[in-house]
């Protein structure tokens, strides 16, 4: 099957893909061969970029799948480390696997001592993914980042998922001049990180089976969500054939950005300015409905999702769940179940599609657990790990890859001379 493109009135048959989930794609890779054009697509929401047997989104109908897996099936019933091994590996693994990997993966949760010297060098001030980005883009400077051989890689995707938890609980103990409390080999990946943010040598410090099983939901929810700004990011600067350290760094950066992973951070920090303004959410929800206010609800509708995200929506019951369990009490989480009752019940949002989305609910629920706000996007970072390692190992493996080289539509002066 192919397609018909006329353009100045010539016509030129290009050929088409389909996907295993019967998506549709018009292949314009020789378009301005064939025509001199290029195709205009801002923000790329059009394009697709490459070929992944990785994740599947069908925003319409709120599908989301790790290697044909439900999302629902996947979050709060198979362990964060379990659903890792199934991005990077391609299948769940058995229960010698699984052991194996759990052990690989606690003997490389230590940092060389050698990286605990520039954590000293970061001011007070500096953002928990500052110091992340930069930790991890420094591991190439103790590992054989750049070998080719697949013994070394290995390792060094266990480095990373192993001690990435180590590095953001690091940065947090130094941002509030704590010790640091080093992980252990008999916790699980969930209990270590939160072990290392809130333990101190004062005292014992039992980690929450309700704190633990929310976390690793989140992260499980996080680990992968096919082409974003971030994964695409990853994959941008390892089509350079830039070695996995750098490219996943790459991603950290770009998950930085408020309108990506800093989302949820985004909503912590409009409830609080509600909640400053006399807690009054309907005017807020009036302001939003009001394009002229300049006001935004953070946390409602997303860029592929059309449909409730199927994320969110396990989110919402672990959040209900989570805040029962845990007991708390919070005007800022108040709040927001009084936003979420208005989202879904007023006709504003329900004909526009804006449910709340991901972000709203994680942010909810870090906040419970008494996560940092600073660090909501940290621990995005931990949970998208595996994604992000997947698509650098598929770019890498893809015989028809390609150094990324977008075109542009030049708007600038014609020639002129001094």
């Amino acid at each position: 099957m192919t397609a018909k493109l006329i353009l100045e009135g010539k016509e030129y048959d290009l050929p088409t893909l389909r996907g295993t989930e019967n998506e549709l794609a018009i292949d314009i890779s020789k378009l301005r061969a064939q025509t001199g054009a290029v195709t205009y697509d801002p923000g790329y929401g059009n394009t697709g970029s490459c070929q992944s047997a990785i994740t599947f989104i069908d925003g319409e109908a709120g599908i989301l799948r790790y290697r044909g897996y439900p999302i629902e099936e996947l979050a709060g019933k198979v362990p964060f480390t379990h659903v890792a091994y199934l991005l990077i590996h391609g299948e769940l693994p058995n229960a010698e696997q699984a052991a194996a990997w759990s052990e690989s993966l606690r003997g490389n949760s230590l940092v060389h001592e050698g990286l605990l010297n520039f954590f000293d060098h970061f001011p007070v001030t500096a953002h928990p993914m500052n110091i992340l980005a930069g930790m991890i883009s420094s591991m190439s400077s103790f590992y054989p980042a750049d070998s080719t051989d697949d013994a070394h890689i290995q390792q060094n995707i266990l480095r990373l998922i192993g001690q990435v938890k180590t590095l953001a609980a690091f940065s947090y103990k130094k941002s509030v001049g704590e010790p640091l409390i080093y992980p252990r080999n008999d916790l699980s990946y969930c209990a270590n990180f939160l072990r290392m943010m809130f333990a101190t040598p004062c005292g014992e410090y039992e980690v929450s089976k309700t704190m633990e099983d929310a976390l690793d939901m989140l992260l499980v929810l996080h680990a992968d969500h096919e082409q974003n700004c971030s994964t695409s990011t990853v994959r941008m600067v390892s089509s350079s054939e830039a070695n996995i350290y750098a490219s996943v760094s790459a991603g950290v950066n770009a998950l930085w950005g408020p309108l990506h992973g800093g989302a949820n951070q985004a909503v912590l920090e409009m409830l609080q300015r509600i909640e400053a303004d006399s807690g009054d959410y309907k005017k807020y929800v009036e302001m939003a409905k009001d394009k002229n206010s300049g006001f935004r609800l953070m946390g409602f509708g997303h860029r592929v999702y059309k449909n409730f995200d199927p994320r969110a929506k396990l989110l919402k019951k672990a959040a209900d769940a989570v805040l029962d369990e845990l007991g708390v009490s919070d005007p800022l989480l108040d709040i927001a179940k009084s936003l979420e009752e208005v989202a879904l019940n007023d006709s504003f949002f329900v004909e526009r599609k804006l449910y709340p989305n991901v972000d709203f609910y994680s942010g909810v629920i870090y906040r419970a657990l008494g996560i940092p706000t600073d660090m909501f996007t940290v621990l995005f970072s931990i949970g998208r790990m595996p994604g992000w390692i997947a698509h650098w190992m598929e770019m890498r493996n893809d015989p028809d890859g390609r150094i990324h080289r977008p075109r542009q539509i030049y708007t600038g002066a014609t020639l002129r001379h001094p």
